[in-house]
């Protein structure tokens, strides 16, 4: 018997039976920074993919050089494929750094699973070095956290981790904003043992049975595949609640309401966002969105949203606007910090003219659809009888002469290519952004979501892994100079995989955001030494197209290993062809190539 058909009629061990129950439930891809407890399922992704190719294709393996870039891109992955990806994280130290991104996903309501390797069963009462609690750093963003155990059928264990990401998923929350990331803690023993699968050769994952086994990528809500099954109708209840909200709408005065969306309710697919754009056109309610959205499908033809304002101030009066408010997913807006003499909720209407409608709790797409007929909007076309509520098409034009922030912005706007992707970090550059792409061709605008910083390069990946035929534009102003050193490393990946990212850093030599912070707080001696020291990026002025670029003569996909032969040319930085504009014509020559590059490109705004 030859090696390779000894190697595939052997039984799988623990870490291939948790792996091709991921692929079984419908995963592809696996954003990994592996170590000596992760080894098994780095040969695991291979055998695995080996026996699914073909059947459903394998699980594509993504090496970051930090955990917060794998946590990130899962995260960015999965808000563009709406289906979870599965991260490979090394013990509690690697959780650990991956748990800002982890972080921004709970609040974006992203679904993610967790691989995480632990100490072997009968080695970890010795309190090794790298030993820790794995469980409590994971429940700390998890909605299902769970430790494999010695004969347990791990299929299951996969389909129920799998199946806790799904919305309304066993574990997940049910309100708008819940966690979806679910944690997998695997001892090291278990990945090189047999898998335990005697429970489930009645009752594979797939087979469409019941119990946590019996997830389908159908089963996941938004999911690309084809064989999604259609949504069910709405219950009896949950109509009465529709028709109830519908009464009260038409029941306010016009320009008296307000529908604030995120999760479902931003997406074009599925015709949530079309429903929401109609319901404001009908009854003349405003149409906002949070400030941190996950995603928000958006540009000509799509619903004109208003963005809420980021200081609670700003935003507390705007929605003392309003008499009625629907929260269609989206979280009650609250102040994202405790100012002295601020806001902290942010809606002071009374509970009866506040309506919720959860995707979690209610088909959202459907509950949306009923609220529109009651309103009479379903014969509202965008473009034609939408009272102005649809965005009609508009770029602005090109900018010129002296480069700056807005202008930036402006100048991202005029040349963003229809189907984009647009990962937006912005705390202070970006402000204008919103605004000024609001008719431009039809795109895919994520945000900073639970606050942590570093979020932009690695959502960038997750995103055009999930998306390899739309450009993806990661504004770093969006991602300044202090936020994109958090996740550096990403750049490598966006180089190795040869991702379609044109990463934007809007060099302002500074953490921006502070010094607004400073002022906003009135704190005194805000120009003192120790402030500026804390604040100022500019002493040593980061070099970002060395830290990016690639040389001139570098081959076009280092993935192929020509970067190992001893011939290969010479590099630098990450590999990442990058350039630098101190002008708005400058800045546009460089955006004009870079969206023209298969892979990644960088551009240094200076500002």
């Amino acid at each position: 018997m030859s090696r390779a058909a000894a190697a595939a009629s052997k039984p799988p061990n623990g870490a291939e039976t948790l792996l091709r129950a991921a692929v079984d439930a419908g995963l592809e891809v696996c954003f990994a920074n592996p170590g000596t407890s992760e080894m098994h399922f780095v040969s695991a992704i291979d055998s695995v993919s080996a026996n699914t190719a073909g059947i459903k294709g394998g699980l594509r393996a993504v090496l970051g050089l930090h955990e917060t870039v794998c946590s990130g891109a899962a995260d960015g992955y999965a808000r563009m494929a709406r289906r979870p990806a599965l991260t490979l994280l090394h013990l509690g130290p690697g959780l650990a750094n991956g748990l800002a991104n982890l972080h921004n996903a709970r609040r974006a309501g992203t679904p993610v699973v967790n691989l995480v390797g632990d100490m072997a069963t009968w080695h970890k009462a010795a309190d090794p070095l790298l030993n820790s609690d794995i469980g409590a750093l994971a429940a700390a963003v998890s909605c299902h956290t769970h430790t494999c155990q010695p004969g347990e059928n791990l299929s299951a264990a996969m389909a129920a981790a799998v199946a806790a990401t799904a919305i309304g998923g066993e574990g997940a929350s049910q309100a708008a904003g819940g966690s979806r990331v679910a944690t997998l803690i695997v001892p090291h023993d278990l990945s090189w043992e047999g898998g335990n699968d005697a429970a489930t050769e009645a009752n594979p994952v797939g087979s469409g049975t019941s119990g946590p086994a019996a997830l389908t990528p159908a089963a996941l809500p938004d999911s690309q595949h084809s064989s999604a099954a259609p949504a069910p109708g709405l219950p009896a209840g949950a109509q009465r609640f529709v028709r109830e909200a519908a009464a009260a709408l038409k029941a306010c005065p016009r320009g008296r309401a307000a529908l604030y969306i995120g999760g479902r309710a931003a997406l074009a697919k599925g015709e949530a966002l079309l429903s929401c754009g109609r319901i404001a056109a009908a009854s003349g309610a405003a149409l906002l969105c949070e400030n941190a959205f996950a995603r928000l499908d958006r540009g000509a033809g799509l619903p004109d949203v208003q963005r809420l304002p980021y200081f609670p101030q700003d935003a507390a009066a705007e929605l003392a606007k309003y008499e009625l408010l629907l929260l269609l997913d989206a979280r009650p807006p609250v102040a994202n910090f405790g100012y002295e003499g601020g806001p902290s909720r942010l809606v002071t209407l009374p509970e009866e003219a506040v309506w919720e409608f959860d995707s979690g709790l209610v088909d959202l797409p459907a509950a949306l659809r009923l609220l529109a007929e009651e309103l009479g909007a379903a014969s509202i076309t965008p473009g034609v009888n939408c009272r102005g509520t649809f965005c009609s098409p508009s770029r602005p034009p090109v900018p010129t002469g002296r480069l700056t922030a807005a202008a930036l912005c402006q100048a991202v706007a005029a040349l963003q290519p229809a189907g984009a992707v647009v990962v937006d970090e912005s705390l202070t550059s970006g402000g204008s952004y919103f605004s000024v792409s609001r008719g431009c061709p039809q795109f895919s605008h994520l945000t900073l979501t639970g606050g942590a910083i570093g979020a932009g390069i690695p959502l960038a990946v997750g995103a055009a892994v999930a998306c390899p035929d739309r450009t993806v534009i990661n504004l770093q102003a969006m991602q300044a100079d202090g936020s994109a050193m958090y996740s550096l490393q990403g750049l490598w990946t966006q180089s190795r995989e040869q991702l379609r990212v044109v990463t934007v850093i809007c060099a302002n030599r500074s953490y921006a955001i502070l010094k607004v912070e400073q002022a906003k707080q009135r704190i005194t001696h805000s120009n003192g030494k120790a402030s500026r020291a804390l604040t100022d990026l500019g002493s040593p002025a980061l070099d970002w197209v060395s830290l990016a670029q690639a040389s001139a003569g570098l081959p076009h996909h280092p993935a192929n290993l020509s970067l190992c032969s001893a011939d290969a040319p010479p590099i630098s930085g990450m590999g990442v062809p990058a350039s630098r504009a101190t002008t708005c014509e400058e800045l546009v020559a460089a955006l004009r190539t870079a969206m023209q590059r298969q892979g990644p490109s960088l551009v240094e705004a200076v500002l």
